[in-house]
């Protein structure tokens, strides 16, 4: 199988389970996708190039835990633009770049935004699913904003029930969204 037929999850297992030759395809996948956006910030090879450096470093430092959940070059540009902005916070790179920063942020906040909304999506069909009372009190829980004790009243349930109910549901989102 060619590395251009391998897909990004595919790539990610073989990342977690120490694969170098996984991170040298997602380099090579992404690299030049990550130095346009940094470069369209910063105007500055080595600080574009030090950037994607210092970000497939920390993907490789952290590959056992690594939990993407959305694209991964939705991941990938975030993380660009994170890294910038700490660049810039730590005074290793000029403001300056903040008026560029802000252009491209109001660019990416509507890709962002669908990724957002599918996710969503996502979270209530499996919410859906739940049973009755589990899916009545997680939307009490997180739509609503009350708390256990307020739930427990309103539903005539004690709150060991109420956390009963929210375990599960939240075990069940962990599940299906990835985060097991």
């Amino acid at each position: 199988m060619g590395e251009a037929t391998i897909q990004d999850d595919e790539l990610l297992i073989r990342l977690r389970n120490n694969n170098e030759e996984a991170l040298a395809i997602l380099y090579n996948r992404y690299w030049e996708l990550m130095y346009r956006k940094a470069y369209a910030l910063l105007k500055d090879q080595p600080a574009c190039e030090d950037i994607i450096q210092e970000i497939f470093v920390r993907i490789w430092n952290n590959r056992q835990g690594l939990k993407i959940t959305v694209s991964l070059s939705a991941y990938l540009s975030a993380s660009v633009r994170y890294e910038v902005i700490r660049k810039i916070k730590t005074g290793k790179i000029h403001a300056d770049a903040f008026d560029a920063i802000e252009k491209q942020y109001q660019l990416a906040t509507s890709q962002e935004q669908i990724e957002q909304k599918e996710l969503m999506d996502h979270v209530n069909l499996i919410v859906n699913q739940l049973s009755a009372k589990c899916k009545q009190v997680y939307k009490l829980s997180r739509e609503e904003q009350l708390s256990h004790k307020e739930i427990a009243v309103l539903l005539q349930i004690s709150p060991k029930t109420v956390e009963n109910h929210l375990t599960k549901a939240l075990r069940e989102l962990r599940y299906s969204l990835g985060f097991t």
